[in-house]
């Protein structure tokens, strides 16, 4: 089965059941080197997604992807994720039009983490930050301070 996404054409080997993914049965060797894409989602059905800039690098966002998201994030080329406090599938950009542009997914050694390069069509937070990530945490006298980053 083949999905095209940004112009680019995904092999998307699937190991479907009822719950759209599964381990597939395979061996560690299998999940680590193997071409199978067989998810590991966790004890709630999700995984994480780390979302960054295609072009500078910029980490953007950290979501989490039921299969429904990840089925969705595959078949339009638009990142989707599953809102944990809505209890929804949502896909980032729906309401701001800020959509996140899937040119690659990278899948971890164990596949429970996804790595996704996107084109932003504009601010990624929900803050109207460009990214997520726009604060970091200093000490000051021993203790932890958040103050905004430099661009």
């Amino acid at each position: 089965m083949s999905t095209i996404v940004s112009d680019m054409i995904w092999p998307v080997e699937f190991a479907v059941t009822d719950t759209s993914f599964s381990n597939g049965g395979l061996s560690t060797e299998e999940r680590e080197s193997g071409t199978v894409f067989a998810p590991k989602f966790d004890s709630s059905g999700l995984l994480t997604a780390v979302v960054v800039d295609h072009a500078s690098g910029e980490a953007l966002v950290v979501a989490h992807m039921n299969a429904e998201a990840l089925e969705a994030t595959l078949a339009t080329g638009k990142v989707h994720f599953w809102s944990r406090s809505r209890e929804r599938l949502w896909m980032k950009g729906e309401t701001s039009g800020h959509v996140l542009a899937v040119e690659q997914v990278l899948v971890d050694c164990d596949q429970d983490a996804l790595l996704i390069r996107a084109t932003p069509a504009g601010p990624t937070c929900h803050t109207g930050e460009l990214s997520c990530f726009y604060r970091q945490i200093e000490l000051r006298d021993g203790a932890p301070v958040i103050r905004r980053r430099e661009p």
